[in-house]
């Protein structure tokens, strides 16, 4: 495989998914190919039990500089439906999704990062939103979802315009979850994935659905619940002072509304 090319890069070790935006020659930018194969590969990845917890993040020092610009010079509608198509699907991700950031996270990437459940940071990474540089209008989905994440002020900041954030303001607005030195991120990443890896699906499944603003959804979980053996099995190893060992696996397919 020519590690040149623009692609996702994708590798599965021990319940963790990643994947890699690689486009080296253009700050990891996303292609209309590239766009359009992560819908695919988040559905490939869901149907695969063994996958507990999906990481995005860019090849080398850099995460995602946005869209490849040279794409959007005859077809910036069709480039943004695709990009959009790309974020709904990673935001319905079955299974907890962490964006791992280094570098420029602008545009497109910061689009991707948001619909991730959450984000850590390395100091020193950028981050915009950027749409007024190129007169584009941003869609109404991404907007909704910066406003949940950082608040109507801040996303009118970054909206207006398009200037870069470092990680200090990003982790005061809530754009980012965690900053780590240079150097610590990998390792973070790891810890708090393998985590995640080892938790109940049953209960990670349950509030990403009411995070996201479901209200009608009570009596679906406590019947997951009830016949997942979970909660029994969390209670076990809490009296005997053991690791559980859950079982519950989310669909491919979970109702996230």
């Amino acid at each position: 495989m020519d590690r040149t090319e623009p692609q996702l890069l994708c590798s599965v070790d021990g319940g963790i998914a990643t994947v890699v935006i690689s486009h080296p020659a253009k700050r990891n930018a996303m292609t209309a190919p590239m766009w359009r194969s992560l819908p695919e590969l988040l559905e490939r990845l869901a149907a695969d039990p063994a996958v507990r917890v999906l990481v995005l993040t860019g090849a080398g020092d850099t995460f995602c500089a946005g869209a490849d610009i040279s794409t959007l010079r005859e077809s910036a509608g069709d480039a943004q439906g695709l990009a959009v198509a790309a974020e709904e699907a990673l935001a319905a991700f079955p299974r907890p999704t962490l964006a791992a950031v280094r570098g420029y996270c602008v545009g497109g990437g910061s689009q991707l990062a948001a619909a991730c459940d959450l984000r850590f940071a390395q100091e020193g990474a950028l981050f915009g939103v950027t749409p007024a540089k190129l007169g584009i209008v941003y869609p109404s989905s991404s907007t909704r979802r910066l406003v949940a994440l950082v608040g109507p002020a801040t996303a009118k900041h970054l909206l207006f315009s398009g200037e870069l954030i470092d990680t200090g303001r990003a982790l005061r607005t809530g754009l980012v979850d965690e900053v780590l030195p240079a150097g610590g991120l990998d390792e973070r990443v790891a810890a708090y994935t393998g985590v995640l890896a080892s938790r109940s699906q049953l209960t990670q499944a349950a509030a990403k659905e009411f995070a996201a603003g479901r209200q009608d959804r009570d009596v679906y979980w406590a019947g997951q619940a009830q016949g997942s053996g979970d909660t029994a099995e969390g209670v076990a190893a809490f009296l005997e002072r053991r690791a559980p060992r859950f079982t519950y696996t989310t669909p491919a397919e979970a109702p996230t509304g």
